[in-house]
């Protein structure tokens, strides 16, 4: 769905002006305003350029998404430009945790600035959690072991990347893998990227480019959504140990 004549409108005004002064605001013309916000004629690309510039949206976010359903307080600062980020509240005005469910993990990397889409997604309270916005997203796979497929990961939102703590887990959001959960590094003075590490030695540690990192969340807390028997704690236990004594014997033999 095309949004931008709406969102012309609702972005002049957010702001109080006048067609007159929005033009002159953007170097427009009047009557180039008022055809852009009528539909009858739509903004090339140069034009959508100076209207991304001037607002801080991106192209892609003025063009499709509805802004009118949007606040204020949903867009965080990224660089030099502003992102959609959907915030739900409830009636007392606390954040609610949204739950990403595992049918639609796969969607989240196309979903995951639309507000119609988190507005769909179930949402909760964990009043015990610190201020800041959480999500929840559902683990799969066993290379974040003795975390159980199933379980969800609450992580909370990192607005500036560069404030990731080294060996940390958390949620990752990125272009080309979608949501991942690993260990984090931050090679980003040295190599522009995130070395990303599993906790089960099964699976190699690889590097992402900092440009394809869509979104950050640090661990907060999980929720298993199944009980652990003795015998998997026992090999989660054993599993860690071997993990520690090969990274010792790794460092051990880089030192020799």
């Amino acid at each position: 769905m095309n949004c931008i004549a709406s969102n012309i409108r609702h972005l002049r005004g957010l702001r109080g002006f006048s067609q007159e002064y929005f033009a002159e605001e953007l170097q427009w013309t009047r009557s180039m305003v008022a055809s852009f916000e009528s539909g009858r004629t739509e903004p090339s690309v140069s034009r959508l350029v100076e209207l991304s510039d001037y607002t801080k949206l991106p192209i892609d976010t003025l063009i499709k998404t509805d802004l009118q359903k949007s606040k204020e307080v949903s867009f965080i600062d990224i660089g030099n430009k502003r992102v959609l980020f959907p915030i739900s509240v409830n009636d007392a005005n606390e954040e609610m945790i949204e739950i990403v469910p595992i049918e639609a993990s796969a969607g989240y990397l196309n979903g995951y600035d639309d507000p119609e889409y988190i507005e769909a997604l179930q949402r909760f309270n964990l009043p015990f959690l610190t201020t800041g916005t959480y999500r929840a997203f559902p683990i799969k796979g066993d290379s974040m072991l003795p975390v159980k497929p199933g379980s969800f990961i609450i992580g909370k939102f990192v607005e500036n990347i560069t404030d990731l703590k080294n060996g940390k887990t958390y949620i990752i959001l990125t272009k080309d893998d979608g949501l991942v959960y690993k260990r984090v590094y931050n090679h980003i003075n040295d190599k522009g990227s995130l070395l990303l590490v599993s906790d089960n030695t099964a699976y190699e540690p690889y590097e992402v480019a900092v440009e394809k990192v869509l979104e950050l969340w640090e661990f907060s807390c999980c929720i298993h959504t199944q009980e652990f028997d003795k015998d998997e704690l026992k090999l989660s236990s054993i599993s860690q140990i071997v993990s520690k004594l090969q990274l010792e014997i790794e460092s051990l033999g880089k030192d020799s």
